[in-house]
Order: C-alpha cells, then structure tokens, then sequence
C-alpha cells in the first residue's frame, strides 16, 4: 500500500526539517543525496509563488522556510 500524496509531502518535509536541525544548513544542491530534498524545496517555493499550494501546507512551508533563512549564509563546506 502507498502513500498519500499528502503523506508523502509531510514525510519529506519532516526529513528535511530534521536534515537542516542536525546539519544546521540547507540541503546542497552540489550533494547527490541531498539533492533531493534540495529539489522539493524548490519545487514547493515555486508552488507557494504561484498560489498552487495547498493552504495546509503553506504554514507548514513557511516554517520550513524560516528554518532555513536562519541557516541561508552558514558555510556548507566545513
């Protein structure tokens, strides 16, 4: 049995909430296992930018993006 797409958007989004706690960065796009994540969220920056995204995932990205406006100048390479 599969996902939910919904499921499947809260499951990347908590991995990438948890990614950017541990490494106190954003995903890299330069980095192929974070590449995905890297990805999503441009995909779902995209979405909001263009109203395509769903209300209930809107308060939920924010944080996200605020999350990683905290870390936007941290060096990814040390």
């Amino acid at each position: 049995i599969g996902m939910t797409q919904d499921e499947r958007w809260i499951a990347k989004y908590n991995e990438i909430m948890a990614f950017m706690a541990e490494n106190h960065r954003r995903p890299s796009k330069y980095n192929m296992e974070e590449r995905n994540m890297w990805n999503w969220l441009r995909h779902t920056q995209k979405q909001m930018n263009s109203g395509l995204l769903k209300p209930e995932r809107i308060e939920l990205f924010k944080k996200l993006v605020e999350l990683g406006e905290k870390y936007k100048r941290v060096n990814q390479y040390v």
